[in-house]
């Protein structure tokens, strides 16, 4: 070797080794953000349909007692619909049933509250 040419020297562990290796390393780069970066849908304000309106002028006992019906027919189709399953699936689909029925008994309790006030 010359003296004005020095022998390449390369960290092992570097992603840039070669001049392709850096347009490699940023598509590498580009490939995990897609798929493990957070998701851009959390970034926007949400934002609920205006297509379905719930009439502002309906009663808090109207809307609860609604509420306590709608979440009472969840959890009975979501557990007729776990009878059909089985394993970890079922297990879920259970967990879920929990989680609709004790939303259900807070609406139940909420419209109990509103029905002493009255």
């Amino acid at each position: 070797m010359s003296e004005t040419t020095k022998p390449l020297v390369t960290d092992p562990a570097s992603p840039y080794e070669s001049f392709d290796s850096k347009k490699l390393y940023a598509a590498a780069e580009r490939a995990l953000d897609h798929y493990l970066a957070p998701a851009q849908i959390m970034a926007t304000p949400y934002c609920p349909s205006s297509m379905f309106m719930v009439n502002p002028k309906t009663d808090t006992e109207s809307l609860l007692a609604n509420a306590c019906e709608s979440l009472a027919s969840a959890t009975v189709m979501l557990g007729d619909f776990a009878g059909s399953l089985d394993g970890p699936n079922r297990n879920t689909l259970l967990g879920i049933a929990q989680v609709v029925m004790l939303g259900e008994l807070a609406v139940n309790q909420a419209l109990d509250n509103v029905s002493l006030k009255e």
